[in-house]
């Protein structure tokens, strides 16, 4: 037989092996991570969500980042707020338990108008919107597609403007195939996660230090699901087909009070570009000396008390 044969043979046997790997983590991950909240349908999918606070107050809705879940932002962050406020935290569309029917509904638009009509369905009106990071992005388009009124922004660490490439840590998520992004998630990317996940959120988190929790208390190993790597990888793309025609849209449409809170040693998006240059559209900057990325992780009382200021501000 030809060495050919042989090789094909052992490919085809290493991906039945990561495959059942996979299904053993992934099942895993759900028993240990299982559904926190409600799953409310949608056009084009269904979003998975809590719903904590007085239902008489204001109403914040927590958005989380690229290949995150809501238990980025329920790991501190919800629970400095849900006393005062109406805190609705989501799995943003296709992350976490949230679902979607297409990649192309990962491009930002798509995503906000499932987030808004997900409000409407639950007769949310002036919401701020906290998003981090890639949540903050999708935070900015609802404000232009959502047909009620936004009432504030108060945005942690948001990707804002349009970058070059992506930071190193997410580049492996670049596969612009629909067939060989699912092809794998279901056979390698589980097993090479869990065999690299201590590297990555040192990499996500610096110069701060994961908490030692994170992986489950912070949703970590939801990240061990086919559904993750696939999700992230559309949502990656979306973004980056997105980002030109919304940074475009900022100045006629981004009319809505609020600011942006980054790190200053932010290792994964510059306070500069993402932060600071959205005070051209009336947004102002704050920024925390020494913090990282993940500051509603690592800060969150500074967190909560610059959102307390930001949704002041909500008309």
């Amino acid at each position: 037989m030809s060495v050919v044969f042989w090789l094909l043979t052992c490919l085809l046997l290493l991906l039945a092996i990561c495959w059942l790997w996979t299904l053993r983590l992934a099942a895993g991950a759900e028993n240990t991570v299982p559904p926190a909240g409600q799953i409310l349908p949608v056009s084009g999918g269904a979003i998975h969500y809590t719903d904590e606070g007085p239902r008489d107050g204001q109403t914040l809705v927590l958005i989380h980042g690229l290949a995150g879940t809501m238990h980025n932002l329920t790991y501190a962050l919800a629970g400095q707020l849900s006393s005062d406020f109406r805190v609705i935290t989501i799995d943003r569309p296709g992350s976490g338990y949230s679902t979607r029917i297409r990649d192309d509904l990962a491009q930002l638009p798509a995503q906000a108008r499932m987030v808004c009509e997900f409000l409407d369905k639950l007769g949310v009106q002036n919401p701020v919107l906290v998003g981090h990071s890639l949540g903050g992005a999708l935070a900015l388009a609802m404000v232009m597609e959502c047909k009620r009124p936004i009432g504030a922004l108060a945005l942690l660490a948001p990707l804002a403007a349009v970058i070059p490439e992506p930071p190193a840590v997410f580049r492996s998520l670049v596969v612009v195939s629909a067939f060989l992004r699912r092809l794998i998630g279901h056979t390698v990317a589980a097993p090479i996660a869990k065999l690299t996940s201590e590297k990555v959120l040192a990499q996500v988190f610096a110069p701060e230090k994961a908490p030692g929790d994170f992986k489950v208390r912070g949703g970590g190993i939801l990240g061990l699901r086919p559904a993750s790597f696939i999700s992230a990888s559309a949502d990656l793309l979306g973004a980056t087909a997105s980002m030109s025609d919304q940074v475009a849209r900022y100045a006629a449409e981004l009319d809505v009070p609020g600011g942006i809170l980054f790190g200053t040693d932010d290792r994964l998006l510059s306070p500069d570009v993402h932060g600071r240059a959205m005070q051209a559209y009336g947004l102002h900057c704050e920024t925390l000396p020494g913090r990282g990325h993940m500051i509603p992780v690592t800060a969150p009382e500074a967190c909560a008390d610059f959102i307390r200021r930001m949704a002041a501000m909500a008309g």
